[in-house]
């Protein structure tokens, strides 16, 4: 047996075409359109094209897109707050020097 992990690092333009991707796929799955799913999410047509092809889209257009399908569940957990597993875990936290970024002059 491969004990071996493989991780799947990449950048943001490579994410953003993969959820493109997965977006296509459940719109093809559920029989809709480009101009459907558009329409549903409230986004213009060709806003909605671009996505598909380049991965580019708004945080909000994505949202909308989500929802018109059904998947804002995703979204919640986005930078959701840590959750401590005990009060150890707390004061580790609190005891780590936090620095602030500079200031762009």
């Amino acid at each position: 047996m491969n004990n071996m992990l493989f991780l799947n690092i990449s950048n943001p333009a490579d994410t953003a075409k993969q959820i493109a991707s997965r977006v296509k796929a459940r719109r093809l799955e559920l029989n809709l359109t480009q101009e459907g799913l558009a329409s549903r999410a409230g986004l213009k047509f060709a806003t909605y094209r671009r996505f598909e092809q380049t991965g580019e889209i708004s945080l909000r257009g994505l949202l909308q897109v989500a929802f018109a399908l059904n998947a804002l569940g995703g979204f919640d957990a986005l930078f959701a707050e840590r959750q401590y597993q005990s009060l150890d875990d707390v004061l580790n936290e609190q005891s780590v020097n936090r620095k602030r970024g500079k200031k762009n002059e």
